[in-house]
């Protein structure tokens, strides 16, 4: 079961408990971590960024390329401009000899 908890840096002012929470991680996975400026980027008609569903229509070549994809797709969503700072941060797991 899924316990929602606010952003990070916002706990103190909502009474919250944190959960934490295990999830599979295996080799070839990536882990994509991001700021709320990506997702609360519009575009002309007001319309938020969808991330989840770039991500998932983005096929596998590593997390450089999909950080290179959903940056370029990031702008072209907001009209090349954003109005937030936004950051993302993608991790792989390689596999290992374990």
């Amino acid at each position: 079961m899924r316990h929602p908890a606010p952003p990070l840096g916002l706990t103190e002012f909502v009474e919250s408990q944190l959960f934490p929470e295990a999830f599979a991680f295996e080799p070839g996975d990536i882990a994509l971590l991001y700021t709320d400026g990506v997702i609360e980027a519009r575009d002309r008609n007001g319309t938020f960024y969808p991330l989840a569903e770039r991500v998932a229509a983005k096929s596998g070549k590593g997390p450089d390329a999909l950080l290179a994809h959903l940056c370029a797709d990031l702008l072209r969503h907001a009209g090349g401009h954003l109005d937030d700072d936004a950051a993302m941060v993608a991790i792989e797991r390689m596999p290992g000899p374990w």
